[in-house]
């Protein structure tokens, strides 16, 4: 049973669309191809249907990720079928929890950092670059990778627990 993973912005075309990237990099090297599946999509529809963002695009492959990208808006229906919404800052994080139409399905969204042990305490925000320049997109890369290797290890625990 294939575990599902959707990473959650604002617009789907700057912080989701890199974690998305970056996890399915670990995903595969990790050989957990077939068995974690990810995707992306933003709290609202601004930018649906549009590609990410050109410096998202730029951060990931001067960075060599890989990404295909269509822009979408998160939907309530999809609770059913994720096994982990993945909220990249506070305000995502309440937003999701509102749509969810259960506790259990509520119980599901994290935010991204939470997986980062060196993560200050109390902001687990990863910043919008959308509106700064290119540095911000290479700080909000450097938060994704960071946070990665915890959440991987989060989800490999799962989807091992499911095969026992």
């Amino acid at each position: 049973m294939t575990y599902r993973v959707c990473f959650v912005c604002t617009g789907n075309i700057c912080r989701s669309p890199i974690a998305e990237a970056v996890f399915h990099a670990r995903v595969a090297d990790a050989g957990l191809d077939g068995l974690v599946e990810a995707d992306s999509a933003g709290t609202g529809g601004w930018h649906e249907g549009e590609g990410a963002d050109p410096r998202t695009v730029a951060v990931l492959t001067e960075h060599d990720y890989g990404l295909d990208h269509t822009a979408r808006q998160f939907q309530q229906s999809w609770f059913s079928r994720l096994d982990l919404v993945v909220a990249l800052d506070a305000g995502h994080l309440r937003a999701l929890r509102r749509l969810a139409p259960t506790e259990r399905d509520a119980a599901k969204v994290r935010l991204l950092r939470s997986y980062d042990p060196a993560a200050e305490g109390g902001d687990l925000d990863v910043p919008d670059p959308y509106y700064g320049g290119q540095d911000g997109f290479e700080e909000c890369l450097e938060m994704v990778e960071a946070a990665s290797t915890g959440l991987l290890a989060a989800v490999r625990e799962q989807v091992e627990g499911r095969a026992a």
